[in-house]
């Protein structure tokens, strides 16, 4: 790159497909929309959108979905380089069912395995991993081998550099049991400066879906900043020196998917830029705001003077 990274996101990529017909079951549905998707890589997407320089270490397969990531990415003005091909692995396909468009139900096509799980220490760049002012981790990222590993590698290299950020990410679906995503995503939260996840996902990571006695085991782990999202309830900002909820947004939900990964975005943004916490978690909460009331996920994205409109009409 001629220009200095500044965030590596590693994980899910894939390419989702919404229908264009809402509130009906999948099988009501007659045509679809294709939107680059996957938490890390909408979360890389949703950085650039904002203005900084991002890439995302994944993997696809050798067909044309896999093609289609890497244009994509480029167009939203997202590094491709370390975007690897898994040979003999398809790119993963994700179905949306928009009803309820709040929380829409997901079809994911990812067997025998993603491409993305496949990641191996010989796909890192090991110079970018340590070097990088912010680096953006998952919940998935270590649900099976051998991205298990190499994401372990991955953390144990960076040593709590700069901003090392975990989103916990849990999708059940991914795991064998709970039992051992705790103990997997458990042993990450000893390796980041930052933890971003729901009461679900914090409920896993740490065994409370309390978000004041989540946030107290988060910072028990040496995490710097936990934002615990509340849903309707808001967005629990939590360091060793200070606490608050900031207020949620209200918008009228078009679909829910994505937002969370705005909020990563706008998160990547404000702490790369310095900005204090709760200014951070209003941000991140106007972007996925923004797009819970749009289609579709990567596409969706804001910049920074929609983010800011709504804040000043929300003032």
């Amino acid at each position: 790159m001629n220009t200095p990274l500044e965030a590596l996101t590693i994980g899910r990529v894939g390419v989702d497909l919404y229908p264009e017909q809402s509130g009906v079951p999948l099988a009501g549905v007659s045509t679809f929309a294709k939107s680059l998707g996957g938490t890390a890589t909408n979360v890389a997407v949703a950085a650039a959108r904002l203005g900084r320089r991002t890439a995302v270490l994944t993997k696809v397969g050798p067909d044309g979905f896999g093609e289609y990531v890497r244009q994509a990415l480029t167009g939203f003005g997202v590094s491709p380089e370390f975007v690897g091909t898994a040979p003999d692995l398809l790119t993963p396909v994700v179905f949306c069912e928009l009803n309820p468009p709040a929380d829409p139900p997901l079809l994911f096509y990812r067997l025998p395995i993603a491409p993305d799980l496949t990641l191996t220490e010989d796909d890192v760049p090991w110079d970018v991993v340590e070097n990088v002012p912010l680096l953006w981790v998952t919940g998935t990222g270590v649900c099976t081998e051998p991205a298990r590993s190499t994401q372990r590698k991955i953390l144990e290299r960076r040593a709590r550099r700069g901003h090392t950020v975990l989103d916990l990410d849990y999708r059940p679906m991914f795991w064998s049991d709970v039992d051992t995503a705790r103990t997997e995503i458990g042993w990450m939260l000893d390796h980041v400066t930052v933890a971003v996840g729901n009461r679900a996902e914090v409920e896993v990571a740490v065994g409370t879906a309390d978000p004041d006695e989540a946030a107290d085991r988060l910072l028990a782990r040496g995490i710097s900043l936990a934002l615990v999202k509340k849903g309707a309830d808001g967005v629990l900002v939590a360091t060793p020196e200070h606490r608050e909820t900031v207020t949620p947004q209200r918008v009228e939900v078009v679909c829910g998917l994505g937002a969370g990964d705005a909020f990563g975005g706008a998160v990547i943004n404000g702490l790369l830029a310095g900005l204090d916490p709760v200014t951070i978690a209003r941000q991140a909460n106007a972007a996925g705001a923004i797009v819970a009331s749009r289609l579709a996920c990567a596409d969706a994205m804001p910049d920074a003077g929609e983010i800011e409109e709504l804040l000043s009409r929300v003032d």
